[in-house]
């Protein structure tokens, strides 16, 4: 198992999804006591059916993706002689709507951005412009920023940079909030 994390680690996945799968195969193992080397599929079955007992699709997704994932590494380095995990087993998840605003709370959060000062409507315009998440805004330094292009690099999911636009209307009311404030913090979103 550890062998299974350390490759993920090398893979460059985030810290949250390693403790997450770590997670999940610890609970595994500490319920369903038979040997990697004698597990079976009828086990691993045996295993989820029990636990699937009250749980949403997603949740039980999770720990089918972690446990085929861990199996076809133990697969691979030969700690396995065959795969334990069916891909029938993997439940139909339903694709929700995705949540955005409309024209009108778009244009009321822009007229309320308006009021507030220079720092928290640069905030609201950037996020707005440049659909990044929240923490990547909060981690993105003032080096990174290029006002006259409109560009940033951020450092996003995966510690991995990428390069996002944002508007002009946000270039011009960042301008002037660097004019404003002191350069003490390396953070942008600090005064």
């Amino acid at each position: 198992m550890n062998e299974y994390l350390l490759s993920l680690k090398l893979t460059n996945k985030a810290e949250a999804t390693i403790t997450k799968y770590r997670w999940i195969l610890e609970r595994f193992f500490s319920e369903c006591l038979i040997s990697l080397e004698e597990l079976t599929s009828e086990d691993v079955l045996t295993w989820l059916n029990k636990f699937s007992a009250g749980k949403n699709t997603k949740t039980l997704n999770l720990f089918l993706s972690t446990l085929s994932s861990f199996f076809r590494f133990c697969l691979e380095e030969e700690y396995l002689e065959n795969m334990v995990m069916k891909t029938r087993w993997r439940l139909k998840i339903p694709q929700g709507l995705p949540n955005y605003l409309n024209e009108q709370e778009y244009a009321q959060v822009k007229l309320a951005a308006e009021k507030l000062p220079f720092r928290d409507r640069a905030l609201v315009l950037f996020l707005f412009s440049s659909g990044c998440r929240r923490a990547e805004v909060a981690k993105l330094c003032i080096e990174n920023v290029n006002l006259d292009r409109r560009t940033a690099e951020i450092l996003g999911k995966g510690n991995k940079y990428r390069q996002i636009h944002f508007s002009v209307e946000c270039a011009i009311v960042l301008k002037d909030y660097l004019l404003t404030r002191t350069y003490e913090k390396r953070f942008f979103i600090y005064e």
